[in-house]
């Protein structure tokens, strides 16, 4: 049955017999209205043809002793059957003397072969009847016969004949002749026989041969040829013999050798094929015989197929009417009274305009009078040319032509039928053009189909014209056809409205084509006609290809391909001009959709709108799957970008994509099927060419041999050029194909730079129709000219304004241009250069990736080359080009350009001197005294691999390459393309200035911005510190200092650098000598704050005469500095006697507080001796000090000594004079550092440590930037340090220095001062020189820092940025501290020098003659008159004992008051931190997600898919096909919406699956019985041993089925590893999992799954050996941002239940959800670094008295959980950055197990758990001053002991019962099925919250019995006695309670509430504090002795001084 309006019953579908054909017709608007009509057919045999020998063979040749086969039963020939059924038929031979006689014959009746009687005038051919041999006697009598040897004559021609009957019906009979030449020789039976085998019908001695047709023949050598010398062919013509009509006289045809390779093909081979053009141009020869000669070494063989003309139907005629009309006409054809014996087979109308070659069929018929409907006719005279083939049943073909007829277009219907199909109309079926396509007949269809193409293929040509003259470009909306000229390029402004306008014609014209194509592609194919009409259709419709929707593309293609199947299908039936007239429309269909699938995806035509709708629209079969196409989001976005524009453009290129890929692999099916239905036709020198407009094929058949140097030339100039050494890979030694293609636009593959470029293809085929691979050597390959196409438009040469640019000035030698190269695939680059003179010459070098140079000391370039005058081209063009493979791994190629002088033209380029290979150099910049153009282009070789992707290995550009072709050379054929791209104009100097964008070098820019913008806000800082350095120099007179002293020392006090060194309090003194002591001084500065922290005090103390050689120091404070502002850690003092400029050294580093070391303020400090300055200790302090404040050029910006001349300003300087030299000179060698360490790898003299390799290249240029930037930093530091400071004397030094000259001439005991030599140093001006040049450094390293970085460019950049960063901080912070304090150490322990004292020397120059300070006069107020103050002459009184003793412990109350303030702050902002940080990874969402997903999956609410109800595998089954796998996608709303946009969720809409998810089993292994009397095989419980873990066959059988399962039931029966699945161990309830097993996902469409899983269990997946089934998911939901890992497990026990569990697992993988939790994690770190480090500090202060402290276990348990979730932190993070990175790489589309995430973040929650416990334990030690709180935990402490007692004595009883109640009711109480649970019910019994009626149920006696034993034993007595022991405790705690927590807490409180002022001292606390104070300050006279005696002496001391004094001026006055 079929609904076709044609019925086409192929041959051999019905037997024999009589059938009838109804047709009934129903109206489809009123089914009820039918109509039949019937026919009956008759099926009878078809005539058979009688073959005597192979092949139907006309003449053959035998020797005189060779057996004749005669074998019609083989060789016969039934068109009904495959194999012709000998038994059927009846055989009679005959034989007759050829020429001579007749057969014999006895009155008209022939006598057969075998018969004896004897024709007295035709006498018989055997003379011997026994010479016979019938063979098959009993199956098949005599269907063979053999004439033994020696019964034929010599030299005789006999002809045989059989006479076949049908055995059942007589009147079936055929007849068959052979004639037999009989030779003395013994030559071997060649069989001569049609390649078409229809094309030989059988004509009685002779073969019908159709005039119009090409007869292709072919011979076989049946016996041992391999002797065979050579083969030729003859061609007779034949005439009836005029005396005897017995036989036909044969004429050698004469013309064979002038014809040969034009009529004739293949003469000298085994094949031969004569053209039509034999027989049409001599028509007056109606007989030939085609003889083939085989000549052997010992005999020649003849064989010839005969053939008579088949005379074409004839006395007929052809008539049209109406004359006139329009393509909806209805025109009546009329050919009657044609007449051929063989009878009509069919009429078929062609039609044609102006060129007769372009003939287009129309219609075919069997009627001789049929009607049509015509196509319009030429555009100008409506013209429309007419032909008729009318042709008989055995092919023959007459042609007729008729009345040429005017057709015009019915503009109005088309029209019509445009609107109504681009406003979907519903009436459209009322338009006449629609009714006439849906009848369904193919003549009417192909007929309106062509009709309506032609019209709308015009209208495409204007649309486009009008476009083009618009200004849009032709090549972005078109490709040009083949053979087309070029468009002259005018530069037209584009019009945006005739851009509408073309686009909406275009897509209503596209959508027209789309619905047309339905009606053409769902026609029967019958006959080559029909093939020829589709195809026809198909290629006229598809001929506009930027019209072709992809709906229309996929039809065409498979109707393309169905036909080109067809044809094969029948291409040894038809003749060579149909299967010709076939291809040709096949191979231009195929070329117009690979045209039109390529369009958009090239940029050549734009996107259709109907495509693009379509693409978009939801499908019909919409499903929620993730992976299905449309749903499937990832596969469209660009990156990140999921906008709808993005997903709506991608979607569609990607379907686009989609079907190129189908249509390529389709096209190259159907060329395989079209090459195989000409090729049997083509013989060796014969060749088919179609050449349109829109496709080039071209298939010839040649000798291998001829192959050599073959050019195959191809249209546009496109052509192979073979070489002549090459490797073909083929058995065959005749011949071969060699088909060619030519496409106008190269398939899109991977790489749109083929956009402009022809498709060219080259396929070597054998004779079975296969491709031979070609492969052609390195040296001599393939070469290939690939046109372009013709409509690209050439931007003119870009004009180089270079004499403008004075190159000199620049300093420049050349004319730099920069271009980006980067390609996916190689590329070439070709360069055009015109110069405006033409006798100038230029020089041409570059290189990639860098600015080339070229001069005398530098020669970086990669290549470079002359342009003289006499290379100039005839259009005065320079051409240069780099190949393809110069250029893989480069980013960008800068060339540059220059003139060369007349000296290097005359030596360089003149003819003479052309030999001349040297490079010309020079360093002279050179103006250009010439502009020139310039014009780059890039191009490419690519081919397409068997993907259809394009690559391009082994293809190397030609230097013939152009503009307008590509020259590729080649070792291997396939299709290949060329790529095109004119560069844009290239800027000149640099790619700095070409690429200098800030987008594109972000890196870079930043990298100095942010660099120059630290380096400003370092040198503010700086300045401001610089000034407060200023302050803190001078010398500081003592304010106690008597005017009339006139000795001075020089006090310099050093401050130690510790926590809390520097003191608040007054310093006093007492300086003694051998001589003189001084009295009580005060250290004292009204201007500044003295003794900070670190801090260098200088004072200068006069006394009245030298004090002698110094013996120590006394020296202390009054306390009065607040809290730690009192104490005081001095590291040494040294005097210095200003006179004498001696040096006197009083080491302390000690404390001077009465809470730390000895509790002293007040020490007496010996003078140093030289052992005691050098001891390692005190140089160390000093040295390393210095060192890092001095010597690091860094630190010392922030810890400078504040003497040193060396300001931070300069040394801010400096520091980044060093940092930018470094960053240049790093990235100028980056390069070659990184080839260097690439090289490393393969260099030999390379040292290998690991996976390390050191080559010397890396050490030379890691010497050589060290060394570079070692002497600019050193020279810019050691410019600033010897630049000398602007001399300001003060006044202070200038009375000094006017004092000591008179000392000096008047002391005799003085010693002498001898100055140094001083070093280099500068003036002072030269700091701006030093500032100068530092900025000058700086400036050029940042300007080619950016060049460079630019030449790298952004990503590159990057990479060098890290680089340098990581060594920079790595060499401030670790390399180069530990530098200088290695060196400090080295030079302490070998170098050590006490007069070396570098830290000293800053504030102490022996070489000055007083070093007093510059700018005492900015210090000191000009009140100062004379130069000292007088002396105090208050009292001071030191600190008793008593005092000391008070101090102290108000002090320590106040540490001990502060030290518990920080302890609570700290611990309080720990405990908040580390709470911040719990919580916050804790989601608040995280309850309702679980609770909703439990609810969700489980479905406790439906007792028949309760998960946690199920006990059997049929109820698993059921609630996994009827509960779960509906709930995992998400179907229609309540309102039966489709759920768009939810692809991937649930179907509660809310959650979205990430992947897929999985059901994964675990199956145990069968094992033999232990009882084997019920049952042999058992299965045990699962264990890791026990898993099976075999490959299984669905069903779980190992033999191979026939039965097809889809892959991913065959996939849940094959193991799979947890490497494989990412998968962990899993701890169930009743076993403990491994990772792997049996795993089914759950993919694709809900039918899909459902059907799956009815598969599965249809095959048992769940059976007995089935121990666990997890099904594992993981959830997204995008509201809260929340993942959630669900685990259902369901674990098979082996007494046969089912218990079930479920697991859902809610995680954030953000690791920091906002700026505070970083914050707080960041503070958290440093936190738990402090507590280690003060850990340490009490690990070493207690030893192991520490892990007796209760609170430093917990605070270990602090640290211990800290650090250890600190880890887990970092490896949740990396783990949630791999979650996160392959859900950024998949969007979600791929299953993400997370299962070990999950198990990360519960080790997480575990540690934050116990911290939180910890941190919150720690503050009861924090309360302690509460009462209740130090009660509580001196109860702990008091019972520790006991507790730990009776914990063994309760956990004997425990153990006790819990053995009884398990061993009793392990059975009986599901509480008690393990010993966990029992040990739970117990504690449950002890908390009293057990049911006991349970028990009682379980044992009506020992139930009860045992429940009180244990109630009596355990609650009664243990918890009674575990009371007692807390009772006793607490009773011994209380009463000895200590009180010092609650004294320090009144003290607390009482200094918080004055401190507040919230309480007020009254009268009688302010005296009972004065009291206290008193009783504290009351001493024993006799302690003040030594006081009153220091007093007395100095009395006496000053009065003998006094005293000597006036003698000495009283001698003097000479008195």
């Amino acid at each position: 049955m079929t609904t076709y309006s044609e019925l086409y019953i192929p041959a051999r579908t019905l037997d024999y017999g009589v059938y009838q054909l109804t047709l009934t017709v129903t109206m489809i608007d009123s089914p009820n209205l039918k109509s039949s009509s019937s026919v009956y057919v008759r099926i009878t045999a078809t005539g058979i043809t009688a073959n005597l020998v192979q092949l139907g063979t006309s003449m053959i040749t035998r020797g005189d002793q060779q057996d004749l086969l005669l074998d019609p039963g083989t060789f016969s020939v039934d068109p009904d059957e495959d194999i012709f059924d000998a038994t059927k038929w009846k055989y009679t031979y005959y034989c007759r003397i050829y020429d001579l006689y007749n057969f014999p014959n006895i009155q008209g009746i022939l006598l057969s072969i075998d018969d004896s009687t004897v024709d007295p005038y035709n006498p018989s051919c055997l003379s011997n009847r026994s010479g016979l041999i019938f063979g098959n006697l009993t199956s098949s009598p005599n269907s063979s016969l053999t004439v033994l040897s020696g019964s034929l004559q010599l030299n005789q021609m006999y002809q045989f004949m059989v006479y076949m009957e049908n055995r059942k019906n007589s009147s079936i009979q055929a007849t068959g002749y052979v004639l037999v030449t009989i030779e003395v020789t013994h030559p071997q039976l060649i069989a001569v026989g049609c390649v078409i085998s229809t094309m030989c019908v059988p004509d009685l001695e002779f073969q019908l041969l159709n005039p119009t047709t090409q007869v292709a023949l072919f011979t076989l050598c049946i016996g041992t040829c391999t002797n065979l010398q050579s083969i030729k062919w003859n061609i007779y013509q034949g005439s009836d013999n005029s005396t005897s009509s017995n036989s036909t006289q044969w004429t050698l045809f004469n013309n064979t050798i002038l014809y040969e390779n034009i009529w004739f093909f293949g003469t000298n081979t085994s094949n031969f094929t004569a053209t039509d053009q034999l027989f049409l141009n001599n028509l007056q020869i109606s007989l030939w015989r085609f003889e083939v000669v085989y000549t052997f070494q010992s005999a020649i063989s003849t064989s010839a197929l005969n053939f008579i003309i088949n005379q074409p139907p004839a006395n007929g005629s052809c008539s049209i009417n109406p004359l006139n009309g329009t393509i909806t006409t209805l025109f009546n054809i009329t050919c009657p009274n044609w007449y051929d014996v063989d009878g009509i087979q069919d009429y078929s109308l062609y039609t044609w305009t102006t060129d007769i070659s372009q003939q287009t069929i129309i219609a075919f018929s069997s009627e001789f009078s049929f009607q049509v409907r015509l196509p319009a006719g030429d555009n100008e005279t409506s013209l429309l040319n007419l032909v008729v083939y009318v042709r008989d049943l055995v092919g023959s073909v007459i042609q007729v032509n008729i009345s040429s007829v005017n057709v015009i277009a019915d503009l109005a219907i088309i029209n019509d039928l445009i609107d109504k199909i681009t406003n979907s109309s519903n009436t459209i079926t009322n338009n006449p053009i629609v009714r006439l396509l849906s009848s369904g007949n193919q003549n009417v269809v192909g007929q309106m189909i062509i009709s309506l193409s032609q019209e709308f293929n015009q209208m495409n040509s204007e649309n486009l014209d009008k476009a083009i003259s618009n200004g849009i470009s032709a090549v972005n909306i078109s490709v040009s056809s083949l053979g087309s000229q070029r468009l002259q390029q005018i530069s037209i402004p584009l019009n945006e409205s005739a851009l509408i306008n073309y686009n909406i014609e275009l897509n209503s014209l596209a959508n027209v084509r789309d619905y047309l194509v339905p009606f053409i592609t769902n026609l029967l194919i019958t006959t080559s006609n029909s093939i020829i009409l589709q195809s026809t259709s198909l290629a006229q419709l598809t001929q506009a290809t930027n019209q072709l929707t992809r709906n229309t593309l996929m039809l065409v293609s498979n109707r393309c391909y169905e036909l080109s199947a067809a044809l094969y299908a029948m291409f040894e039936k038809i003749s060579y001009e149909d299967a010709q007239s076939a291809s040709n429309q096949l191979f231009q269909c195929a070329s117009n959709i690979l045209n039109g699938v390529n369009g958009p995806l090239q940029g050549r035509t734009d996107v259709l709108d109907l495509d693009y709708s379509r693409a978009n629209a939801i499908p019909t079969d919409y499903d929620t799957d993730l992976e299905s196409e449309w749903s499937n989001l990832n596969l469209f976005s660009d990156g990140n970008d999921f906008s709808t524009k993005t997903i709506d453009q991608n979607r569609n290129i990607y379907y686009q994509k989609q079907l190129a890929n189908h249509i390529n692999s389709q096209v190259t099916q159907m060329i395989s099927l079209l090459t195989s239905s000409l090729n049997i036709h083509i013989n060796i020198g014969q060749n088919y060419l179609m050449n349109t407009s829109q496709s080039f094929v071209s298939l010839e058949t040649i000798s291998i041999q001829s192959l050599k140097d073959r050019l195959v030339k191809q249209v546009e100039n496109a052509q192979f050029n073979i070489p002549s050494d090459f490797i073909l890979n083929t058995t065959s030694n005749s011949s071969i194909s060699l088909r060619s293609r030519v496409d106008p636009l190269a398939s899109f593959g991977n790489f749109q730079n083929t956009n402009l470029s022809r498709s060219i293809s080259l396929s070597i085929i054998d004779q079975n129709g296969n491709e031979v691979s070609f492969e052609a050597h390195q040296n001599n390959p393939i070469q290939m000219i690939i046109p372009r196409d013709p409509n690209v438009l050439i931007p003119s040469m870009y004009l180089q304004n270079v004499t403008s640019i004075n190159s000199t000035i620049n300093n420049l030698l050349f004319n730099y241009h920069y271009i980006n190269i980067t390609s996916s695939l190689p590329i070439s680059v070709h360069f055009e250069i015109h110069s405006l003179n033409r006798s100038l010459a230029y020089l041409f070098i570059y290189k990639f990736d860098q600015t080339p140079q070229l001069n005398s000391s530098i020669n970086l370039i990669d290549r470079w080359t002359i342009f003289c005058p006499f290379n100039l081209t005839n259009d005065d063009i320079y051409r240069y080009f780099i190949d393809n493979q110069q250029t893989p791994g480069h980013q960008s190629l800068i060339f540059g350009i220059r003139e060369l002088n007349s000296t290097e033209i005359n030596n360089y380029c003149l003819y003479n001197s052309s030999i001349n290979t040297s490079l010309p150099i020079t360093d002279e910049p050179y103006d250009f005294t010439s502009n020139y153009e310039l014009r780059i282009y890039t191009s490419g070789c690519y081919y397409l691999d068997e993907n259809y992707q394009w690559k391009s290995d082994g293809l190397t550009v030609g230097p013939l390459t152009n503009l307008h072709e590509t020259e590729c050379l080649s070792t291997h054929l396939t299709s290949f393309a060329g790529g095109f791209i004119v560069l844009p104009a290239p800027i000149n100097w640099s790619y700095v200035f070409a690429n200098a964008d800030f987008m594109k070098n972000k890196t870079v820019y930043l990298t100095v911005i942010i660099t120059s913008i630290f380096y400003i806000i370092l040198l503010i800082y700086a300045r401001f510190e610089d000034k407060k350095d200023f302050e803190k120099l001078g010398v500081t007179p003592l304010v106690d200092n008597n005017k009339s002293d006139q000795y001075y020392y020089q006090i310099l006090v050093f401050t130690g650098l510790r926590t809390n060194a520097g003191t608040d309090s007054k310093v006093y003194f007492v300086l003694s000598g051998d001589d003189d002591r001084t009295q009580i001084r005060l250290f004292s500065n009204p201007h500044r704050k003295i003794f900070q922290r670190g801090g260098i005090d200088s004072f200068i103390i006069t006394v009245p005469k030298s004090l002698g050689l110094l013996n120590y120091i006394r020296i202390w404070h009054n306390n009065t500095g607040e809290g730690s502002s009192a104490s005081w850690y001095l590291k040494y003092i040294i005097v210095r006697d200003l006179q004498t400029m001696d040096k006197s050294y009083f080491i302390c580093q000690q404390w001077f507080a009465v809470e730390k070391d000895d509790g002293r303020i007040e020490r007496i400090l010996p003078i140093a001796s030289e052992a005691e300055k050098q001891k390692f200790s005190y140089v160390l302090s000093k040295k390393a000090y210095h060192s890092v404040s001095d010597g690091h050029l860094w630190f010392s910006i922030f810890s400078r000594p504040p003497s040193n001349k060396f300001t931070r300003v300069q040394r801010c300087t400096c520091c980044f004079v060093l940092l930018f030299t470094s960053m240049l000179i790093n990235i100028m060698y980056y390069d070659l550092s990184k080839e260097a360490k690439a090289s490393s790898k393969t260099h030999s003299g390379a040292l290998s440590i690991g996976p390390f390799y050191i080559a010397p290249q890396q050490i030379g240029i890691g010497i050589m930037v060290e060394f570079f930037t070692l002497i600019s930093s050193f020279l810019i530091v050691q410019f600033f340090r010897r630049i000398r400071s602007r001399q300001h004397i003060s006044r202070l030094h200038e009375a000094l220095y006017k004092i000591k000259p008179s000392q000096q001439t008047s002391s005799e005991n003085v010693h002498a001062i001898t100055k140094k030599k001083s070093s280099i140093t500068f003036p002072w001006w030269c700091l701006f020189i030093a500032y100068g040049l530092s900025m000058i450094i700086i400036v050029i390293s940042i300007f080619f820092i950016i060049v460079r970085g630019i030449e790298f460019g952004d990503v590159k950049t990057q990479q060098w940025l890290t680089s340098v960063l990581t060594g920079f901080f790595s060499s401030v912070i670790l390399t180069q501290p530990i530098k200088i304090v290695c060196l400090a150490i080295f030079f302490i322990c070998f170098c050590r020098n006490s007069n070396n004292d570098k830290e000293t020397s800053e504030y102490i120059n022996d070489d000055d003659e007083f070093n007093l300070g510059n700018d005492e006069d900015y210090l000191q107020s000009p009140e100062f008159h004379s130069l000292f103050s007088s002396s105090s002459l208050k009292s001071i009184n030191r600190l008793n004992e008593n005092e000391i003793a008070y101090a102290r412990d108000q002090r320590l109350k106040q540490i001990q008051m502060l030290t518990i303030i920080r302890e609570f702050l700290i611990n309080l902002i720990f405990a908040i931190l580390i709470f911040v940080i719990t919580y916050s990874n804790r989601e608040q969402h995280s309850f309702f997600q679980v609770n909703h997903l439990q609810a969700y999956f489980l479905n406790q609410r439906q007792t028949t898919v309760d998960y946690t109800k199920i006990n059997t595998i049929d109820q698993y089954w059921y609630w996994l096909e009827n509960s779960f796998v509906s709930n995992i996608r998400a179907q229609q709303w309540y309102n039966e919406d489709i759920p768009q946009y939810l692809n991937g969720f649930l179907n509660d809409k809310s959650n979205r699956l990430i992947g897929w998810a999985t059901m994964r089993q675990l199956r145990v292994k069968s094992e033999l019985c232990p009882d084997q009397r019920v049952i042999s095989i058992c299965e045990d419980s699962y264990s890791f041993f026990s898993e099976e873990t075999e490959l299984f066959q669905p069903g779980w059988t190992t033999n191979a089925t026939t039965e097809e399962f889809s892959l991913p039931v065959i996939k849940a029966f094959n193991y799979t590893t947890s490497d494989e699945l990412d998968t962990y161990t899993y701890v169930g309830e009743f076993g403990t999992y491994r990772g792997g097993g049996y795993v089914y996902e759950f993919r694709g469409s809900l039918s899909d799954m459902t059907a799956n899983l009815s598969k599965l269990h249809q095959l048992d997946w769940i059976d007995e050996k089935t121990r666990a089934v997890f099904i594992q998911l993981t959830l997204y939901n995008p509201s809260v941002q929340l993942l959630t890992a669900v685990t259902l497990l369901a674990e098979f026990l082996p007494t046969g239940g089912i218990y079930t569990t479920a697991r859902f697992e809610p995680i954030n993988y953000y690791t920091f959800t906002s700026i505070l939790q970083l914050v707080c994690t960041i503070f958290y770190i440093f936190f738990i670094i402090y507590f280690m480090i003060i850990e340490i500090r009490l690990v070493f202060k207690l030893k192991l008295k520490y892990c007796q402290q209760f609170w430093s276990l917990i605070q270990l348990g602090i640290i211990g959980c800290s650090l250890g979730s600190i880890g887990v932190y970092f490896w949740r993070f990396q783990e949630a950055n791999h979650i996160s990175h392959l859900f950024e790489q998949t969007n979600g589309y791929i299953y993400i197990n997370l299962q070990l995430a999950v198990y990360v973040n519960d080790i997480l929650t575990f540690l934050l758990g116990y911290c939180c416990f910890f941190s919150m334990i720690k503050f009861i030690q924090l309360f302690r001053f509460n009462q209740r709180v130090s009660l509580f935990a001196e109860t702990l402490k008091y019972c520790a002991k006991a507790l730990i007692s009776f914990s063994m004595m309760f956990a004997i009883v425990f153990m006790a019962f819990l053995s009884l109640f398990y061993l009793l009711f392990v059975s009986k109480l599901s509480s008690c099925s393990s010993l966990i649970s029992t040990a739970q019910m117990l504690f449950e019994m002890t908390l009293m919250k057990f049911d006991a009626s349970q028990i009682m149920r379980a044992d009506a006696f020992l139930g009860p019995f045992c429940f009180a034993l244990f109630m009596f034993l355990v609650v009664f007595v243990c918890l009674s006695m575990f009371l007692s022991i807390i009772n006793d405790s607490f009773r011994h705690a209380k009463d000895d309670n200590q009180k010092e927590d609650q004294l320090i807490l009144s003290f607390m409180l009482k200094k918080f509430l004055r401190w507040t002022g919230l309480k007020k001292l009254n009268q009688l606390e302010i005296q009972e504090e004065r009291d206290c104070r008193m009783r504290s300050q009351y001493f024993d006279p006799i302690e003040n002795l030594p006081d009153r005696m220091d007093q007395l002496l100095e009395a006496l001391n000053r009065i003998y001084i006094d005293q000597k004094k006036e003698l000495a001026r009283l001698n003097k006055a000479g008195l």
